[in-house]
Parts: structure tokens; sequence; C-alpha cells
């Protein structure tokens, strides 16, 4: 490599890490959280919340507790739909639902129709099954059967979106980060979206910017159906930003981080991958065009930093050599916020190439494992749904 390609290269690389810190919404501070409840509201509205779940009875002792405990009073019913489990989870969600709290109804779900995607088809039967119950509840709470939340949560989401009229506000819960591979993964994992939908953008109504987050999603049930229902995402696998994009072109969505839900599912490098593998090149739009580019992205801002360091300082280049710390710095500061947030030493920050090259590694999986889909609608696995 010669000494002006390799300076090109890290000047480019200190370049785009100067936009990304002082551009992007800021998106790298992690500071779009949901409000701190005030009780300010005079009238709570009525809220049924949708629950899909497969084969979840492991955890739903925990996770529908959480949602029975909610300290809300504007009423709320919660719909578990069943998405054919062939575990205990039908039984267990009935000795549940014999227990104080918020009642909770059992819908026994079908296998989706053509061009629907299995857990979007889940929630669809967890909406009919709310006209019937709650016609007149004017919020629907998709949450997923593996999140824990606070009793407060239901409440700061729904002030949220009463007191600036959103029609989507969604949380990108905790998730497990315990072992050694999830510390490593899953902060990157959360920054990394933060980087793709910059969270302060998908909160301006100025900007197209649309996403949410699976796990968590306080829907205005007016909104939804002047969207056209879930049917206008029916077919899709990555639900929460099909969601999202839906109905921002309707009206407002809020998108933010929380501590107070909790993914309590345990991931490991596996189940990291298996996640990853399975959405990655669909978020590319199954391109191989886009694949490229997001090689030669994530190569530019997180290895040609550590390369350009390394070539550098052994060829006595001060100038690529600076401008190669400068990217280095400039990534580790922009990932100190979300390393925070997950409580991890600020000194992991300087791994984030080496988790980069991990990641970029499953989005060329992904590419290599994606076939066309046939015939058949796309399933949905909780345990591999990581948009929470």
């Amino acid at each position: 490599m010669t000494v002006s390609t390799l300076f090109v290269l890290t000047l480019s690389a200190a370049a785009l890490w100067l936009y990304l810190l002082l551009g992007r919404g800021g998106f790298w501070r992690a500071d779009q959280r949901l409000a701190t409840l005030r009780n300010e509201l005079r009238l709570w509205p009525a809220v049924v919340a949708v629950v899909p779940a497969r084969n979840e009875a492991a955890l739903l002792g925990c996770t529908l507790r959480s949602l029975r405990r909610q300290m809300y009073r504007g009423g709320l019913t919660i719909v578990l739909v069943d998405d054919q489990s062939d575990d205990a989870t039908p039984s267990v969600v009935q000795e549940l639902a014999a227990g104080p709290g918020h009642p909770i109804d059992l819908v026994s779900g079908q296998a989706p129709p053509p061009g629907w995607a299995g857990k979007v088809w889940a929630m669809a039967q967890g909406v009919d099954r709310a006209r019937e119950i709650a016609p007149a509840a004017r919020y629907l709470w998709f949450t997923d059967a593996d999140i824990e939340h606070d009793p407060d949560v239901l409440a700061r989401l729904v002030q949220q979106a009463e007191r600036d009229r959103i029609d989507l506000v969604s949380t990108m819960v905790m998730l497990h980060c315990r072992g050694f591979w999830e510390r490593l993964l899953v902060p990157a994992f959360v920054f990394f979206f933060q980087k793709l939908y910059p969270f302060p953008y998908v909160n301006s109504p100025a900007t197209s910017v649309a996403a949410a987050a699976g796990g968590s999603m306080l829907v205005r049930r007016g909104g939804l159906d002047a969207a056209g229902g879930l049917a206008a995402i029916g077919g899709t696998l990555i639900d929460d930003c099909a969601l999202g994009a839906l109905l921002k072109r309707h009206g407002r969505i809020w998108l933010g981080l929380t501590k107070s839900s909790r993914s309590l599912r345990a991931y490991g490098l596996g189940g990291v991958w298996a996640t990853v593998t399975r959405t990655a090149f669909t978020e590319l739009d199954h391109s191989l065009l886009r694949l490229l580019g997001a090689v030669a992205a994530m190569a530019l801002l997180y290895l040609v930093p550590v390369a350009g360091l390394l070539l550098g300082f052994l060829h006595a280049q001060p100038a690529a050599t600076a401008c190669a710390a400068l990217g280095w710095i400039g990534m580790t500061v922009a990932y100190g916020p979300t390393l925070r947030l997950y409580h991890q030493p600020l000194l992991l920050g300087l791994l984030l190439p080496v988790v980069a090259v991990l990641y970029l590694l499953m989005t060329l999986d992904s590419a290599r494992k994606w076939r066309p889909r046939v015939g058949r609608p796309p399933r949905w696995s909780s345990s591999t749904d990581w948009r929470t």
C-alpha cells in the first residue's frame, strides 16, 4: 500500500467518525429515554397488551406476572396468543390467569395464511381478539413473551403517547448481557442499531427515518387502523421496523432506550449469530450491491483505523498514524455511552474493531444462507427475535 493511499484511507475513516460524532443526530449519546412518570393525565385510556408467544413456558412465569402487576389506572387487558406451541405454554398461561392482577385472555393461534409472516399473524390474531373483548381500548401494547417490565412501564408509555400525540412509542429493552460473548456483542448490537436508525431522526417529524423495537411497542389503535392495520406489513420478517415506517407515514412515532424493561433470554455467541444471520441480509433488501457497500463501510470505519495505526507506525508515516489514531479514538468515544448503559468498562470500546469483524462475518453468513421464499411465509422464533 502506498503512502498516499494509506493516508487517504485513514483520513477518510477519521473524517467519517468526526461526522458521526458531530452529525447524524448525535445517535451515539444514547439519550433518547422514556420520560419519568408524572401522573399528569386526568383520564388514563384503556389498553390491551398483545403478547405473541411460541414455546415460552420457561419464561412466562416472570414476564406475564410483570404485565399483570402493572400499576396502570386506565384498565389493562392482556391477550396472549399461543402460536402453536409444543411445550407447556397454554397450561402455564391458564395457571397464571387464575392469580391476582390484570385479566389474561388466551388465544389459540392458527397457522398463518399465504402472504403472512408467522409473528405478524400472531400479533394480528391478538388485535382481532382485542377488538372483541375491549372495543373501546385506545392503545395496543405489543410486547414479547420474554420481556419483563417494571410496574410503571405501561403508564410511562401511555404518558409519552398522550402528551405528544404519538401513534407509536417503542423502547429497546435491556438485552441479556452477562456472559463473555454477550458482554462483547450485545452493547455493540445496540450501538450499531442506533447508528443505522438514529433515534433522534426516528423521533423527528422532519425526517423520513423510521424504526421501532419489537420487544415493547405501544400503538394507538386509531393510527394503526388509518395506516391499514397489520395487514399492510403482513409479509415482513422485520416487523417492528416495518411497523415504524408504516405509522410514521401517517403520524408521529418515538423510539428510545430503557432500563425498565429487560429481556430474560440468554443468547451467547450462537444465539447472537443466529439472530443476525436471520435478519441482516433482509435489512439490505437481499441486494448484493448493498452487501458490498456495507462491507466496505464497516471495513473503512472499524478496520482501517487499526490497520492504519499499525502500518503507519511501522512505516514511519506520522500523518497516517495520527489520522488512524483519531479514528480509533472517535469510535471509542462514540461507543462509550452505550457501554455505560450496559454497565460495561469503557476500555471494552477498544475492542470494537474486533466486534465489528464478527458482525461483518455474521452479515456475510446471512447472505450465504439466504434462499428466496417461494410459496411459504416466513416463520418467527422468539428465541432469535432480537429487535427487543
